[in-house]
């Protein structure tokens, strides 16, 4: 055998064997950088903070940085998003400081806080990237020229949006330090912050999936429940002043806060991701050859879903009639003219194949964190009320949810289960899920009803 067949077996032979260069050895230059920088931003933040933190936050910062730079070396676009925010947040510190005194009432006095990178002023700007965002996704979708055009800004749009939430989530997180002794915290306690919190996470996921499945045209979809998040967050705001700071209750002064509630809303988010594919995947299969009143089913998962408000307090009615009337109004206008138009936006989307693997990976990486915020949750209750489980509604419909998505996974894994009934599931899915989420914090009496509308 002569050298250049010897070379040729040898290449096939580490083909077949599987070999490649190691994990460190794949790195480039601005890998590394990138990871100097974090290990530098966690020296500098435990400078800046060492005083505010216990044990169990110095934890969760000594555990952000590794994961941090696994994350962003497996999704480069994540360094970018990274350095970009620890900038922003700490020149917003910055600004609210005077003689190394943080002020609170700067907010009001110092143009860039006022305007652009307070907490408050942040997520005004992330609610109005993500509805523009939305809108832009959606021109894409009926584009007949510029369809990628408007997809490429939807989705820049949708980055600058996450950037803003995040900018806003760290400097939050500051400005509860500035009200006093003993009330700061992470802001992830209440109805306000959550929904913050779910639209930057499940906009972040869906970015993920788009990089990874090279297309934006799913976009539009769940671009909605985002935009339909940050439409509940506004009137929130404005009708209950919720972005006030407050000291926590205390039930919820627990470092088991900061990492249950997160992976809860991994799970959420991911869920949501999952239903909304399920509607596109709906509306491309349904194109050729349903009648419009066989997706009616639709209509009425969606009304429930943006009319929830009304089916349970009369003083939600009452306090906020004519945006929730207009909001509900909307959302039909939506439904109804995505079902309407499903021949001209099916063309626009991905192939069912795609459509049914995002399903499945969403809802496998939200089931995995749904199930781990549960164990903390119980570990959580332990401590706080002297037992695992107690059957309290929120406990219940966790519960149900996880069961929701168990059975799913089942019956794709076990029985192969794929397509049509895959997507309703989901949507079936996202109904129990927004209940678990919204309805029984705020209509359900229960150990965990902090929300109040």
């Amino acid at each position: 055998m002569n050298t250049a067949t010897e070379t040729i077996d040898l290449k096939k032979t580490d083909a077949i064997a599987g070999l490649q260069p190691g994990y460190f050895a794949r790195r480039n230059l601005w890998d590394w950088i990138f990871a100097a920088l974090v290990v530098a931003g966690g020296l500098y933040t435990y400078w800046l903070f060492s005083e505010y933190l216990d044990r169990y936050e110095l934890g969760i910062l000594i555990g952000t940085v590794p994961s941090l730079i696994a994350l962003a070396w497996f999704w480069r676009p994540l360094r970018l998003l990274t350095v970009v925010v620890a900038v922003v947040s700490l020149l917003a510190v910055r600004l609210y400081q005077v003689d190394g005194v943080g002020m609170p009432e700067r907010a009001e006095e110092v143009f860039l806080l006022k305007y652009l990178i307070s907490s408050q002023t942040a997520i005004l700007w992330m609610s109005v990237m993500f509805i523009v965002s939305t809108f832009f996704y959606w021109l894409g979708v009926f584009s007949r020229k510029n369809a990628d055009d408007f997809e490429y800004i939807g989705s820049k749009l949708a980055w600058a949006a996450v950037t803003f939430a995040l900018v806003g989530f760290f400097v939050r997180w500051y400005e509860t330090y500035l009200m006093g002794p003993g009330v700061g915290y992470m802001p992830v306690s209440n109805l306000y912050e959550v929904f913050i919190l779910f639209a930057w996470l499940t906009a972040a996921y869906y970015l993920y999936y788009e990089d990874r499945y090279q297309t934006r045209r799913m976009g539009a979809f769940v671009m909605l429940i985002i935009s339909a998040s940050v439409g509940f967050l506004l009137w929130y705001t404005v009708t209950r002043e919720a972005h006030v700071i407050e000291p926590l209750v205390p039930a919820l002064q627990s470092w088991w806060m900061k990492v249950h509630v997160p992976a809860n809303f991994v799970g959420y988010g991911t869920f949501a991701i999952a239903a909304m594919v399920g509607f596109a995947y709906l509306i491309k299969e349904s194109a050729g050859h349903a009648s419009w009143w066989k997706l009616m089913p639709l209509w009425l998962v969606g009304s429930i879903l943006v009319f929830e408000p009304f089916l349970f307090r009369r003083d939600v009615v009452e306090a906020g009639f004519y945006y929730w009337a207009l909001y509900f109004g909307v959302s039909v206008l939506i439904v109804g003219g995505i079902l309407s138009l499903r021949r001209r936006i099916a063309d626009r989307l991905p192939s069912l194949e795609v459509m049914d693997d995002l399903m499945y990976r969403a809802i496998a990486v939200g089931f995995v964190f749904f199930t781990i915020a549960t164990i903390l949750g119980a570990l959580w209750a332990a401590e706080a009320w002297g037992g695992y489980w107690s059957w309290d509604p929120k406990e219940t419909w966790s519960l149900i949810t996880w069961l929701t998505y168990a059975a799913w996974l089942h019956m794709r894994l076990m029985k192969g289960m794929r397509g049509t009934v895959a997507a309703w599931w989901a949507i079936i899915g996202l109904a129990v899920t927004t209940f678990t989420f919204l309805g029984v914090n705020i209509f359900l009496s229960g150990l965990h009803s902090y929300g109040t509308l």
